[in-house]
């Protein structure tokens, strides 16, 4: 099921949310070479995080060693492997993204947005201690942000697409908990098995969970009462309030 968008409008701008968009664009158009093999690749292992560089194993696997090492923790978070890969992490990040920053603040929902990033890779890390294959995708963090969302809106209707033509709406709830019970089951099957999906589930699982417990500590109660309730916040009141940081 694809997300397309939410009954859930928006207080602030979204300027975080639309500027980590870019972001991950532009790194796939200037540093990625937008999917022409030779970038690609030079690129993820580059700045891919690979699981036995942190670990001090030996790296046995498609890059050779050195790079940036604990540094693709933050910039494996830009890099993705295909234009489908990129897309659907923009779009999750659309759809759910601007209502988390929206809850939170810019400052605060940067600061979760790069520690569900860390907690993801560090699950990642942790299941896949001697892996030399390189991992890049923004869904570690964006799965922080899913994370956040179930629980801040879970009764907010979502639109979801569903190939081949089917078009339809559900509960928050139901279309993030079938995302993730499906990522676990994913997950349990990839333990102890030679070959996985290719997919970092783990990283989904890790960012997801992180989402769940940090999103209390940094949302900000006045924000995510007033859209629960239908009532437009004043801008006066958002500025002297300072609810952008």
């Amino acid at each position: 099921m694809i997300p397309y968008k939410d009954e859930n409008p928006t207080e602030l701008t979204p300027v975080l949310t639309v500027g980590l968009i870019i972001a991950n664009v532009a790194a796939w158009v200037l540093l990625q070479g937008m999917g022409a093999r030779e970038y690609l690749q030079a690129s993820v292992c580059e700045f891919g995080l690979i699981p036995a560089e942190l670990t001090n194993r030996p790296v046995l696997g498609p890059c050779p060693p050195g790079g940036l090492i604990w540094g693709t923790v933050f910039t494996s978070m830009f890099m993705h492997g295909s234009w489908i890969h990129l897309i659907t992490n923009m779009i999750f990040m659309w759809v759910f993204g601007n209502n988390v920053e929206d809850s939170m603040g810019y400052f605060r929902f940067i600061v979760f947005y790069l520690l569900a990033g860390l907690a993801a890779a560090g699950a990642h890390v942790a299941l896949n201690a001697s892996s030399g294959v390189p991992t890049v995708g923004a869904s570690g963090a964006i799965s922080g942000i899913l994370g956040a969302y179930i629980v801040l809106y879970p009764r907010v209707r979502v639109h979801v697409f569903l190939p081949p033509f089917w078009l339809f709406s559900m509960r928050a709830y139901v279309v993030l908990g079938y995302w993730i019970v499906i990522q676990i089951l994913m997950g349990l099957s990839e333990l102890g098995a030679r070959e996985g999906s290719g997919i970092a589930v783990w990283a989904h699982i890790g960012g997801f969970f992180a989402g769940l417990v940090l999103v209390k500590l940094f949302e900000r109660p006045q924000l995510v009462g007033a859209k629960r309730e239908g009532r437009r916040l004043d801008r006066r009141e958002i500025r002297e309030r300072h609810y952008w940081w």
